[in-house]
């Protein structure tokens, strides 16, 4: 059974800096497509960004510019780079992986953007 733990969230003030890791065990990633998703309160979920078995990125447009996902199948990693950090970002950040009809989820990290 593979499982995801996130974490690097934390507070930051506007316009700062966060890497989140996103780490699995149980089985390797290689095969998978991984990514993250945030929630905000009162918000429903939503992507943030996606990374393909073949390293294939895709972001949301709120994002575009400003985060990099990134993935290091040696160590069962992926990453999100994230730079001009806006209060809007504000969100408990989750990591998922899927493969075929099959989708895991991390207990996610809450980021925190604000002065």
């Amino acid at each position: 059974q593979l499982q995801l733990v996130e974490s690097g969230g934390g507070l930051v003030q506007p316009g700062g800096s966060l890497r989140l890791s996103c780490a699995a065990s149980g089985c390797g990633t290689e095969h998978f497509a991984m990514g993250w998703y945030r929630q905000a309160p009162g918000k429903q979920r939503e992507l943030v960004a996606t990374i393909t078995s073949d390293s294939r990125t895709n972001y949301a447009d709120s994002v575009k510019g400003r985060f990099t996902i990134s993935r290091d199948n040696d160590k069962n990693t992926v990453y999100l780079q994230m730079n001009s950090l806006k209060p809007e970002d504000t969100a408990v950040y989750y990591c998922y992986a899927n493969r075929w009809a099959n989708t895991y989820w991390g207990q996610g990290t809450q980021v925190t953007v604000s002065s």
